[in-house]
C-alpha cells in the first residue's frame, strides 16, 4: 500500500512540475513577435486605410503599421478577417492587433469595446456617416425621415448601432462583412442607406463607381477616435504605444496622414 501512495505521490510531484515548467516557460506577446519576426494585423479592406492600388495593398493604416513594425524591429502581415470575428481572431492568435479604422468606443449592443480589447493611443478622429443616393437628398433630409427605412452596415461596427438607432428596428438592417459590400448594395438599389465611416464615405461617395452616392448630412453622429486593439493584459500594447509616440514626435505620422489627405483628422501630440 505505501509502495502504491509512493508511485502515486510521484506521478502528482512529476506532473506539478511539468506543468509548471510549461506556465512558467509560456512567452508574452512580444516575445513571440519577436521570436517569429513579426506581428500579424487583423485588417478589412477600405479607403483610405488599408486597400488594394494595382494589387498592392496600400492606405494609412497599412504604412502606418508597417512604420511601427520598423520602429520595433520586426516585420509586419496583413490578414483580412471577417469584421464580426474579431475578436476570436484576436483571442485565438489567428491576429495580433486589430487594425483597421477601429474606433474606440462602443459595440453595437452598447458594451465598451474596452471589455475586449486593450486599446493603444487614439491617432485620428472619425466618426460615423451616412451615405446615401445622391438623389434621396431631398426626400431624407432629417433624422426622422430614416425611421422605416432599410440600412446596410458593416457587421459589427459602431455604425449597425447608428443605423438601427436610425431606422428604429433591428430587422431593418442588413449586415455585411465589409464596408465595401454595404456600399454595393446601396449601389445595387435593395437599401435606402448605409452608415460607415467617414474617413470611407469621404473617399469614396460621389467619385467614380460610386458618383451616384453623396454623404447625407440630415444626421452627423459624434465623433470617434481609432486605436489599435490588443489582448487583453497585452505587453504588445506598450511597445506600440512607444513607437506611435516615436512616429508622431519625430514627423513620420504626419507624412503618412499627409499622403491620404487626413492631416486635418490626426491626433496632435500623441501619448502626451
Amino acid at each position: 500500500m505505501k509502495k502504491i501512495l509512493t508511485i502515486a505521490l510521484t506521478f502528482v510531484l512529476l506532473l506539478s512540475s511539468v506543468l509548471c515548467f510549461t506556465s512558467c516557460g509560456e512567452k508574452t506577446d512580444w516575445e513571440k513577435v519577436q521570436d517569429q519576426g513579426y506581428f500579424t494585423c487583423g485588417i478589412t479592406v477600405y479607403a483610405p486605410m488599408n486597400y488594394y492600388e494595382n494589387d498592392v495593398l496600400v492606405g494609412f493604416d497599412t504604412e502606418f503599421a508597417k512604420a511601427v513594425a520598423k520602429e520595433l524591429g520586426v516585420d509586419v502581415k496583413f490578414q483580412e478577417i471577417n469584421w464580426p470575428n474579431k475578436y476570436t481572431e484576436l483571442n485565438s492568435g489567428n491576429i495580433d492587433l486589430i487594425w483597421n479604422g477601429f474606433t474606440y468606443g462602443l459595440e453595437s449592443d452598447g458594451v465598451s469595446r474596452t471589455e475586449y480589447v486593450d486599446f493603444t493611443y487614439s491617432y485620428l478622429e472619425n466618426r460615423q456617416c451616412i451615405v446615401t443616393k445622391a438623389d434621396a437628398l431631398e426626400s431624407l433630409n432629417t433624422k426622422e425621415s430614416f425611421a422605416g427605412k432599410k440600412a446596410a452596415v458593416e457587421g459589427g461596427s459602431s455604425g449597425e448601432g447608428v443605423a438601427i438607432e436610425l431606422a428604429g428596428s433591428e430587422d431593418n438592417i442588413v449586415k455585411f462583412t465589409s464596408q465595401a459590400d454595404a456600399l454595393k448594395e446601396l449601389l445595387a438599389g435593395s437599401v435606402d442607406f448605409v452608415v460607415i465611416d467617414w474617413q470611407m464615405a469621404n473617399a469614396m461617395a460621389g467619385k467614380g463607381d460610386y458618383a451616384a452616392l453623396s454623404i447625407n448630412k440630415a444626421y452627423e453622429p459624434e465623433a470617434e477616435v481609432y486605436a489599435i486593439g490588443c489582448r487583453k493584459g497585452s505587453d504588445l500594447t506598450a511597445k506600440v504605444n512607444e513607437a506611435i509616440k516615436t512616429l508622431s514626435a519625430n514627423g513620420k505620422l504626419a507624412e503618412i496622414a499627409a499622403k491620404y489627405d487626413l492631416t486635418n483628422d490626426l491626433i496632435a501630440d500623441i501619448g502626451k
